[in-house]
């Protein structure tokens, strides 16, 4: 297990230096250490080059095999801990995937400092967050909105990223600096299915009819590590949050989009209806946190389409 979490976090930073910092061991037995992997599987799961490592569709694939079961032990460790030591009231929250965890260090730092071991954080989509929080697994969840939520509060708050393509290094769209959508029309485009997520899906293919992009689609993987390693190689583009380009991987170029005003995900809080006092309390400590990157207010949530 050890080994395929160090396996993970090295495909998430797609850089041995800051996945060994984050594991906090040395970069020497960290490499020694997925080698040994790559030799007991019999594959190769990363190609190493001067930028980093880039994940081989083997890797790709490996990696969507054990994430569940990264996810489960994390879980389990959890729930021992509680048992183990009991600290009071414990605050389940969860965390969208939606956007880059880097997002989130500054937030969970203070979370941590204002709630210390009583915080349990879980990272999901926001759909999968949002049936959490309404069976009672989560007290609250981060979500990303627009948001299909029934039987929830949903709370916007005050920070919001625009969409950026995510293109192929080898298109010459890419040389293009901020090319608008429709000059991508006709391209393929990674995108989920829309009973997923109804209100995100809806929305965007809104957006898409307004500003003239008519991209053909591909069913996005599950992971975004196997998504850009499937850009990489030339496969289609993507749409993710600005804050992606945080992750250097060979052969992919983050194009900012001259829509980026009309393609803006928005964070918002979800709890159950009558967690009002839980809802405020968050909402003033992460009202505390200095967010990266764009923030906004809660009046610009996504448009409506009736504005487009």
């Amino acid at each position: 297990m050890h080994a395929l979490r160090c396996f993970a976090v090295a495909a998430e930073e797609s850089n041995l230096h800051r996945a060994a910092q984050r594991l906090l061991i040395s970069q020497p037995p960290l490499s020694r250490l997925i080698k040994k992997l790559e030799e007991r599987l019999g594959l190769t799961l990363f190609v190493r080059h001067t930028k980093g490592l880039t994940l081989t569709k083997d890797g790709a694939r490996v990696l969507e095999i054990i994430r569940p079961l990264l996810r489960l032990q994390e879980k389990t460790f959890a729930r021992l801990a509680d048992l183990a030591q009991p600290v009071g009231n414990i605050i389940a929250l969860g965390l969208t995937t939606a956007f880059e965890q880097g997002v989130f260090s500054g937030m969970e730092a203070h979370l941590r400092g204002r709630y210390g071991e009583r915080l349990r954080v879980t990272r999901e989509t926001s759909p999968r967050l949002a049936r959490a929080v309404r069976r009672g697994g989560l007290d609250a969840a981060l979500v990303a909105l627009p948001l299909e939520a029934p039987g929830l509060a949903l709370r916007p708050l005050p920070y919001a990223e625009p969409l950026q393509a995510v293109l192929p290094e080898s298109w010459p769209e890419a040389r293009h600096g901020s090319p608008p959508l429709r000059a991508l029309s006709g391209k393929s485009l990674f995108w989920f299915r829309r009973e997923s997520n109804p209100a995100f899906f809806d929305h965007m293919r809104g957006v898409f009819a307004h500003v003239g992009f008519a991209p053909t689609y591909l069913e996005e993987p599950a992971e975004y590590d196997v998504l850009l390693a499937r850009i990489a190689s030339g496969e289609g583009l993507g749409l993710l949050p600005v804050s992606f380009a945080a992750i250097q991987r060979k052969g992919l170029v983050f194009a900012p989009l001259a829509e980026a005003a009309l393609l803006r995900v928005q964070l918002g809080l979800a709890v159950l209806p009558g967690r009002e006092e839980l809802a405020d309390e968050l909402t003033r400590e992460l009202s505390a946190v200095n967010w990266p990157h764009q923030r906004a207010g809660a009046d610009s949530l996504c448009p409506p389409l009736s504005t487009l």
